[in-house]
């Protein structure tokens, strides 16, 4: 499936989404290699240079044959979001387009790429020590308690926003604290125009097809060692506030298969169910996320 933006300018930028593991890196190397030119990363994830097997960023060969950006170019103490991807992509890509005519992007981050192709709002930067505190009393009391702030504060945005969200909830929260307005006051729905043409690709395969893929890929992740790499992210991971709800649920996860490994328990029966369990929990986050950068890329 391909759509496609036109701009009276003669840059191009390729983007590539689809979801997990359907093959968006080995095509947008491809892609890179024939127009000689450099691939923009669109993933939340592989940014963070402390997170290494568990997200599946391309191999050091893949990163040697075509220059990438946005692949472990921050720390998880640096705040990434999309407003934060939108400037980072839009320079890149103006470093890219001053020596080639064409740029590829690819990722399955669908806010990320709807950031780079249409803007992002507006919205007035949030004091850091609000934030903080936000975030400390959501720890201390969870979810519950910052659903009936932003229930309380900006009922009109809790009756149709995603309330089971945190990220979402604690972002409602600290704009109408920050502002004195709601954060849907901010979203006006226009698209940016940008310099560049826009096509973008989506990549789709059979679900069997899809679903080995996956295993196949968990399988890997684990024989390079995952649960080893997944304690140290998690314990680095507890003191920063970069990550978001879906990154938790993963390191948690990874967490699972950490205490559920032979390694670390003896071998027995409800050692085995677990982490054969836990390997199919990963299997169906991965296909949830796939699905849902998929959905979210028909729509757009």
């Amino acid at each position: 499936m391909t759509t496609t933006h036109h701009s009276p300018r003669n840059k191009t930028c390729i983007i590539i989404a689809g979801p997990t593991a359907s093959g968006k890196t080995p095509l947008a190397i491809a892609l890179a290699q024939h127009f000689n030119t450099s691939i923009i990363s669109a993933d939340s994830r592989q940014c963070f240079k402390e997170l290494t097997i568990g997200v599946a960023k391309p191999s050091p060969q893949e990163l040697q044959q075509v220059k990438h950006y946005f692949i472990g170019s921050h720390s998880i103490m640096d705040e990434v979001n999309a407003a934060v991807f939108e400037q980072y992509a839009l320079a890149a890509a103006g470093e890219i387009f001053s020596r080639h005519d064409v740029a590829v992007m690819a990722g399955g981050t669908g806010l990320y790429i709807k950031a780079f192709c249409e803007g992002i709002d507006d919205i007035p930067a949030i004091p850091p020590e609000l934030r903080a505190s936000i975030a400390d009393r959501y720890k201390r009391e969870g979810l519950p308690w910052l659903q009936e702030a932003v229930r309380a504060e900006d009922p009109g945005w809790y009756a149709s926003g995603e309330i089971h969200n945190p990220q979402r909830l604690a972002r409602a929260l600290e704009v109408i604290r920050a502002t004195g307005r709601s954060i849907r006051s901010f979203q006006n729905g226009k698209a940016a125009s940008r310099d560049f043409n826009i096509i973008k690709i989506g990549v789709e395969l059979g679900r069997d097809q899809l679903y080995a893929n996956i295993n196949h890929r968990v399988d890997n992740m684990l024989k390079q060692r995952l649960l080893e790499a997944a304690v140290v992210t998690l314990i680095a991971s507890l003191w920063f506030d970069s990550l978001g709800s879906g990154e938790w649920g993963l390191l948690f996860l990874l967490f699972g298969l950490l205490v559920s490994s032979p390694k670390w328990f003896p071998p027995a029966p409800f050692a085995v169910t677990t982490r054969v369990r836990f390997a199919e929990i990963a299997c169906d986050v991965a296909r949830y996320a796939g699905a849902g950068a998929l959905l979210a890329w028909r729509l757009s």
